[in-house]
């Protein structure tokens, strides 16, 4: 059986097989405290925090609770970030990197106290994290990251080996790191949030903010709207953006993940590659197994090759460790930043009523739940030692300016290319299962044949900034270059920063 052929027909992320509760839509104007826009690890929390607080609480999810970047996580809870401490410190100096160090630890720590205090079931243990080199040039970035360490008073370890029969050159280690079962611990705080008043509504999508700076309302698709004394943007890529511009300031990537069964014994341990192709490797419970988190591939959206080989890749790797079988497979999308620290907190520095959660770099687990306090602190009017560090009225020239040249050069040259590109395909052409771009009434189309043979074209054009959508074969989905929002195959929404659905031209 060829590699292809082990992998799951379609995607679907282990942790969403789960029971979770259902919400009615919005169906009338309402007025609460705080409306909390996005109902993944970020709005979970802070909506959780604030009802316990007393505060009236309105969470809206434009599909269904945990069902976006949250439950496409590797779910690490760790305060190692790859390599980012030395780059830190040369950027903002150690105190700064001592509050990154301290503010992902604080949220790991809430995790185990919930854990505790509560007695959730999340499958959560405690683990040493492991950032680990297979080639010359990354051994000595690996060194420069331990003398990092070591200036911060970080707990950790420079071996040379991890317990996998894999070339390592040196390995990183973080002691006292954790993992858990995201949804089944956000399913508790959801409930929790829920009998403490949150009130919750799905399939409502937010399409606009009226900020008139004492009582923001959230318009929302269907035209109702929600009028409080806060907005909060938890909703992955913020989907108001007129003011912070947030589409310059991040690009987005995506990355896969199988979880697979083998004989081997898992070592313990959460382990990630600092050297290209990225790889990642940590282990769940699943009953009485032992299932294996195998991960890797990073590229920017619509960007990649085909991206069923970057499945094919993961797949290979997988066989390292004598996989026998692909029980799931997903992919996630995130959004990184200019400097690579998460925008937290106003959305400037005049409008502390509307708030924004944003660009946690493949690292939400830590970053959802320390957003989730720093928000709510600037709702309750509370002190937070990290607020400063994540403003996202910040700029730091050096890290800054430089990528903001790279990455805007980078759309212009997909905005171009896109434009220009021919193709000779004809939809009649697809088989069962495929999609492309194609030739449509003599323009460029994109086209999709799904399993019974029907088509659905569309017009490819990002409703966002105009660049064109390329066809994502492994999710099925139309994704753009330039700024990372994606579309299902007949068009509709899926990822921001574009609020409305490609144009659908012909479904037959």
């Amino acid at each position: 059986m060829s590699t292809s052929e082990k992998l799951p027909q379609f995607p679907k992320p282990y942790w969403r097989d789960l029971e979770f509760p259902a919400f009615e839509p919005l169906s009338a104007d309402l007025s609460v405290d705080v409306t909390v826009v996005g109902a993944g690890i970020t709005g979970i929390t802070t909506a959780y925090l604030l009802s316990k607080a007393g505060v009236k609480v309105a969470l809206l999810e434009a599909d269904r609770v945990l069902a976006g970047t949250t439950g496409h996580t590797t779910a690490k809870l760790t305060a190692q970030h790859n390599l980012i401490y030395d780059e830190i410190i040369n950027h903002f100096g150690k105190d700064q990197a001592k509050l990154y160090y301290d503010s992902h630890m604080s949220a790991i720590q809430f995790v185990k106290n919930e854990v505790d205090e509560k007695g959730i079931d999340c499958d959560f243990s405690k683990q040493d994290a492991c950032v680990y080199a297979t080639t010359e040039e990354y051994v000595e970035k690996i060194k420069t990251e331990w003398e990092a360490y070591k200036k911060l008073g970080i707990d950790g370890a420079l071996k040379d080996t991890i317990p996998f029969n894999i070339p390592v050159k040196a390995a990183l280690y973080m002691k006292n790191q954790a993992q858990y079962h995201p949804l089944k611990f956000l399913k508790s705080l959801l409930t929790e949030a829920v009998h403490a008043g949150c009130a919750v509504y799905e399939q409502t999508t937010a399409t606009d903010i009226e900020d008139d700076k004492s009582e923001p309302k959230v318009y929302v698709k269907g035209g109702y709207k929600v009028t409080g004394k806060h907005v909060i943007m938890a909703s992955h890529f913020p989907f108001y953006d007129k003011i912070g511009v947030f589409f310059a300031r991040m690009y987005a990537d995506r990355s896969y993940a199988l979880a697979i069964k083998t004989d081997q014994k898992y070592p313990g341990g959460m382990y990630v590659s600092a050297d290209d192709p990225a790889r990642s490797i940590r282990s769940t419970p699943l009953n009485r197994e032992t299932l294996w988190i195998i991960g890797g591939e990073s590229h920017k959206t619509g960007q990649g090759i085909n991206t069923m080989k970057h499945y094919e890749a993961v797949a290979e790797f997988a066989e390292t460790f004598g996989a026998k079988e692909i029980v799931y497979r997903w992919s996630a999308q995130d959004l990184t930043t200019l400097d690579k620290l998460p925008y937290i907190g106003p959305i400037t520095e005049d409008r502390e009523r509307v708030l924004v959660a944003t660009g946690y770099k493949k690292w939400g687990m830590t970053t959802g739940i320390l957003a989730g306090h720093i928000l709510s602190d600037y709702v309750l009017n509370r002190e937070n030692p990290y607020k400063e560090l994540y403003s996202p009225s910040r700029f730091q020239a050096d890290p800054d300016l430089k990528k903001a040249v790279t990455t805007n050069a980078d759309v212009a040259k997909h905005l171009i290319k896109g434009k220009l590109e021919y193709t000779d395909k004809d939809a009649a052409d697809l088989q069962p299962g495929e999609g492309s771009v194609v030739m449509f009434n003599g323009r460029r189309a994109g086209a999709y044949k799904d399993a019974n043979g029907k088509l659905y074209v569309v017009d490819t054009t990002c409703q966002h900034m105009g660049c064109e959508c390329e066809w994502n074969d492994g999710e099925k989905t139309w994704d753009c270059p330039c700024h990372g929002s994606r579309y299902s195959f007949n068009g509709e929404v899926i990822e921001g920063p574009a609020l409305n659905s490609l144009e659908l031209l012909a479904e037959d």
